[in-house]
């Protein structure tokens, strides 16, 4: 009978917790959703927080079967995430606000559960860390050096097979038109969200800690390569046709051959990654 009483307590605690947290961040919550529906970039905001609820999910019997007790590291984990929260609203830093949002819950879950839930979750836990737009200081200092990688690259392999093209900056000269690699080209946009995917791909197909950090991490090369592919291929089309690669579909489906690519290269590394890592 204690037991369950205290059970029932602890219930409780956990949900009043729940709903003192949910109010604290309910302004920045609201701002991230603001920032998922208005900005292209980071419309796959929405889909993390399902996609982690949904992998909690499935280790649910896993999850129950764990004996739970506080550990106090969680409480200094905790304190963290408040003063994240304090000073970046008080330098009107959004990202390490949101940031600190995932450091309070992770320092909550541990310090009320402990370390047993905490290994066993950690990777759900921190995967929200995706749903938060990196600072656009970082965003736009990357794109324009990308944009330049993409261009240079491309006009590089069109000398190489024989096509005239000049290049000035981030814009190719072809024959018959000029092809400029946009900031929406650069691969940021991309780069963001196969960083997601690549993180769920390897945790769910790796089975070493060191090879899903090398399958991790090789998203990052893949995404600039599936992005310079798209740059080349669209070049190649604009010289050898006249189809307007600005108008639609054509537009669309060019930014989908992107995470085409990109996640058949991740496919084809991660099983060699696992026969090389068993």
């Amino acid at each position: 009978m204690q037991s369950e009483a205290y059970t029932a307590i602890r219930k409780n605690y956990v949900y009043l917790i729940a709903i003192l947290l949910f109010l604290i961040y309910l302004p920045t919550l609201y701002d991230l959703v603001i920032d998922w529906s208005t900005d292209a970039n980071y419309s796959h905001g929405f889909l993390i927080p399902i996609i982690s609820g949904y992998l909690l999910w499935r280790k649910r019997k896993e999850l129950s079967s764990l004996s739970f007790s506080s550990n106090r590291w969680g409480l200094a984990i905790i304190i963290l995430g408040m003063v994240f929260f304090i000073l970046g609203n008080g330098a009107s830093e959004y990202f390490t606000v949101r940031l600190s949002l995932v450091i309070t819950i992770f320092g909550l879950i541990m310090y009320l559960y402990g370390s047993p839930l905490i290994r066993h979750s950690w990777f759900e836990i921190l995967f929200l860390v995706f749903m938060i737009p990196i600072p656009y200081v970082i965003y736009f200092s990357a794109t324009f050096p990308m944009q330049l990688l993409a261009s240079k690259i491309t006009s590089g392999i069109l000398h190489l097979i024989g096509m005239s093209a000049i290049r000035q900056g981030n814009i190719i000269h072809l024959p018959n038109h000029s092809l400029e690699v946009a900031e929406a080209c650069s691969g940021m946009r991309s780069l963001v969200s196969l960083l997601a995917l690549g993180a769920i791909y390897a945790h769910l197909t790796q089975k070493r800690f060191s090879s899903k950090m090398i399958l991790f991490l090789s998203t990052i090369p893949i995404a600039v390569i599936a992005n310079i592919f798209r740059v080349f291929i669209t070049a190649l089309i604009v010289y050898i046709s006249d189809i307007d690669v600005t108008g639609e579909p054509i537009h669309s489906l060019m930014g989908a051959s992107v995470f085409v690519v990109a996640f058949i290269s991740l496919f084809i590394f991660g099983a060699i990654l696992r026969r090389l890592m068993k």
